[in-house]
């Protein structure tokens, strides 16, 4: 473990599942940096392909919202609640 994030571990990412580790090098080349939730949920794989899972449902399943307004939906809330992602 490299580091810790609040009580998680944050596994060394050379460790890490493939899967896991190609979305948060992917991540890193899109947004320059890896978010905290990625290494935090990284602890527990199978967390983090839930929360992934999550993900696609909400942002790519079916909707009457376009990509463009869930994004806004999505900056809205994280700048109501302070929140950097």
């Amino acid at each position: 473990m490299t580091d810790s994030i609040s009580r998680f571990p944050v596994p060394d990412p050379a460790e890490l599942p493939d899967d896991l580790r190609e979305v948060m090098e992917a991540n890193a080349q899109k947004a320059g940096f890896v978010p905290n939730v990625f290494r935090a949920y990284s602890h527990k794989p199978e967390h983090f392909r839930a929360f992934f899972h999550y993900y696609e449902v909400v942002m790519r399943g079916a909707s009457g919202l376009s990509r463009a307004e869930r994004e806004m939906i999505v900056v809205a809330v994280s700048a109501a609640n302070s929140c950097s992602y």
